[in-house]
């Protein structure tokens, strides 16, 4: 029964803190209605979360694509007498604007910006700085989690769409020199499979990961304890958790979009 017992525990746990993250959502909605006096803080995230990032967007992104390009034209390579090789573009197009893109990018910001948030929040609550906001009557929400969750939610489709045209200039070099197709049968190929369906659906599931990073940051700085041990534990927690939820809200909207 002990292992019953401890799926059990996880289990309600997972419920609660599912739970908590809602309220917490829906909380920070409310506070939408101060965005305009928040606006200088939305902006100090927002240079934080999207202009810091593009550096490391932006070498993540050609490597998956030039490692996509690779692999994919190695296989079709096999069948140069169809000139199956020629869809590389296709292959790469799709695959960074319906999959690689969003998800690659999504855990790149839980892995960089949700864990910074957490760290953030986390110092904040063990050493009463929340508690002495909440003294001076500043609602934690709306001071803390609201800016927050605004500047990642916008952040990320926009890092997601940079980082999809790297990817996919990425996947033009190698497939240029070597699989040997011309930069134009490249593009041509790809533009005829791609869509706008395709682009924007990949957007929205951008500005879901991005809500997830957001929330799962700061409830869980919101509910460290522990002094300086607390706040690694939580940081790990943060990560962990968005990296699960990403890839559950992942197949839902594939479930629901396509």
């Amino acid at each position: 029964m002990k292992p019953l017992a401890a799926i059990g525990r996880g289990s309600g746990k997972f419920t609660n803190a599912t739970g908590d993250m809602m309220l917490l959502f829906l909380r920070a909605c409310y506070w939408l209605k101060e965005l305009p006096r928040n606006l200088p803080s939305v902006f100090r995230q927002v240079s934080f979360i999207g202009v810091s990032t593009l550096p490391i967007a932006a070498v993540m992104a050609l490597f998956v694509g030039m490692v996509l390009a690779l692999q994919t034209g190695y296989q079709l390579l096999q069948f140069r007498q169809l000139r199956v090789q020629e869809y590389v573009g296709a292959i790469v197009g799709l695959s960074m604007a319906k999959e690689l893109g969003p998800v690659m990018t999504a855990y790149l910001l839980a892995g960089r910006v949700g864990a910074a948030i957490t760290a953030e929040i986390g110092s904040m609550a063990v050493s009463e700085e929340i508690d002495a906001l909440k003294v001076m009557g500043i609602n934690p929400v709306r001071f803390l989690a609201m800016p927050r969750l605004v500047a990642c939610t916008l952040s990320l489709p926009l890092l997601v769409i940079y980082s999809e045209l790297i990817g996919i200039m990425g996947g033009a070099l190698v497939a240029t020199t070597y699989v040997d197709i011309p930069t134009k049968v490249y593009f041509d190929n790809m533009l005829i499979v791609m869509s706008v369906k395709e682009i924007s659906n990949g957007l929205v599931k951008a500005l879901v990961f991005g809500t997830i990073v957001g929330v799962v940051g700061c409830y869980q700085g919101f509910t460290t304890t522990g002094g300086a041990t607390g706040v690694g534990r939580a940081t790990t927690r943060s990560v962990v958790t968005s990296f699960m939820l990403i890839l559950i809200a992942d197949y839902f909207l594939w479930r629901m979009l396509w």
